[in-house]
């Protein structure tokens, strides 16, 4: 006999039954009821005898309509209606009774399977580890590489077709593969406002174990774009409209599904060229910013190469941090041509966000852009590295924190990089180079910089920049801040 208990601090529904020689070859249908307001159905299901060749296959119904099976071949999935665990169907998540459907090929006489179905139901709470992996794909904390803006065929992204003939809406898992090929560890894909790639990404991240596939999407509008990141679910994206009053609006949407909202490219032209494409949105609520892309793979190409020049994003965040916010600066290759060739590598991965993280999860990698402890490899290496420590008293602060110092007291910075280029570092205050700093050259690959800084009681930021010998940026460092406000 099936029983159904309710168990809220594990599952919402938990269905519990014992099958037997009698259920040999045979369906057990076990009902449940779904209420208004839910986002996403999961399902985890055990069960005992499989010493003695007991199988119990899965499958499901919602009111309407068959929404999958999966036979014996997994023990948990999850549906929702943008995305699904393969062998299941996204789709609304209808209220009312449901199906979980035991298909019972074996059971052998004498012998007995008890079961345990239990099933959850999301309605919109922050994942607690990723979006398509149940757990970290790394532990430990280390500083993690990633390209956090592209598109596939679910907006504008191509690839050249088998025949070479021409090019065609490029499937999202070639872009995966230019991924993994790069060799970074965590990549974003934002299509312009649609949100269907979030189902293929769920099929493809078992399958790159080593690659963290965090859902995204480019919100497009005529007052600026936005990368969205770790929201799984649809954004609206008509601003200006009845549906969307304002930029603050917009950040309410993101706010709901516990999305990372970031402003991309913010000075690309907004034009016939590229329609919308810089941020003039205003009543922006910059102190909910938490990152800016300063650093824009097509904008480096405009500029031949050169983080630096009109459509750098650069004097933008400066500006932000001028006025007193902390938004985290990060970049993207905005990649939208994944294929390489023996003349032209993959765009993927150049520029990369480099970021401190506690692991390789979703939630730890957008924590830590949040939390501003990060820099941007402008060139997409694979192993250079940036950071910078201050220490005032008791107060030890990294990239992205406070000190807080009164008139006269001391702060001593000190910088560490990795194999660098021949070139120099700059220290940054407040968006000017400080001369005693900007002849410093690293000479080897790896380099130290410790200075002092006196404070004098006011709200001021550093950071770093390295150059390479011809004066490009080749990292960009995050902020330490001093008497800042704490992030909202």
């Amino acid at each position: 006999m099936t029983t159904l208990i309710a168990e809220k601090t594990i599952a919402d529904i938990v269905l519990t039954g014992v099958l037997t020689r009698a259920d040999h070859e045979t369906y057990r249908e076990l009902g449940f009821d779904v209420p208004p307001g839910v986002e996403r159905l999961t399902v985890e299901f055990s069960y005992t005898g499989k010493e003695e060749r007991a199988t119990i296959d899965l499958g499901l119904f919602d009111p309407e309509r068959f929404r999958g099976w999966s036979g014996g071949d997994k023990s948990r999935f999850t549906l929702s209606a943008i995305d699904a665990t393969p062998s299941y169907q996204p789709g609304p998540l209808i209220p009312g009774r449901w199906t979980l459907l035991l298909g019972v090929p074996n059971i052998r006489p004498g012998k007995e399977a008890a079961y345990v179905a239990k099933i959850h139901f999301g309605r919109g709470e922050r994942t607690e580890v990723s979006s398509f992996s149940d757990a970290p794909l790394e532990l430990g904390a280390r500083w993690y590489r990633g390209d956090l803006h592209m598109h596939t065929c679910h907006s504008d992204g191509t690839v050249e077709a088998r025949s070479g003939a021409r090019r065609v809406p490029g499937p999202v898992y070639r872009t995966v593969e230019a991924a993994a090929a790069k060799g970074v560890d965590f990549i974003a894909v934002t299509d312009h406002n649609a949100v269907s790639h979030h189902h293929a990404l769920r099929e493809l991240q078992p399958y790159f174990d080593k690659l963290l596939l965090i859902p995204g999407v480019e919100i497009t509008t005529f007052h600026g774009h936005a990368g969205v990141l770790g929201a799984i679910g649809f954004v609206e994206f008509r601003l200006s409209s009845p549906h969307l009053r304002c930029v603050r609006d917009l950040q309410d949407a993101v706010d709901r599904q516990h999305g990372l909202f970031s402003i991309n490219h913010p000075a690309l032209p907004s034009n016939e060229l590229c329609m919308g494409c810089g941020w003039t949105a205003e009543s922006t609520d910059y102190a909910r910013v938490a990152s800016v892309e300063v650093v824009n793979g097509g904008a480096i190409s405009a500029h031949g190469g050169a983080a630096e020049g009109v459509f750098s994003g650069l004097p933008f965040w400066e500006a932000r941090l001028n006025e007193g916010f902390r938004p985290t600066a990060i970049g993207g290759s905005d990649n939208h041509k994944p294929d390489a060739s023996a003349t032209k590598p993959s765009a993927v991965g150049a520029p990369t966000t480099v970021v401190f993280a506690q692991n390789l999860s979703e939630r730890a990698i957008l924590d830590a852009i949040r939390a501003g402890r990060v820099f941007i490899d402008v060139e997409g290496t694979t192993d250079r590295l940036l950071d910078l420590t201050a220490v005032a008293g008791d107060q030890t602060a990294g990239m992205g924190e406070t000190i807080v110092a009164a008139d006269g007291d001391l702060i001593r910075f000190h910088a560490s990089l990795r194999n660098l280029p021949a070139g120099r570092i700059e220290v940054i205050e407040d968006g000017q180079i400080l001369a005693e700093a900007a002849a410093v050259a690293p000479g080897a690959r790896d380099a130290t910089l410790d200075f002092p800084w006196t404070s004098n009681g006011a709200r001021h930021w550093l950071r770093l920049n390295a150059r390479d010998v011809e004066g490009r940026l080749v990292l960009i460092g995050n902020p330490i801040y001093v008497n800042f406000p704490e992030r909202v």
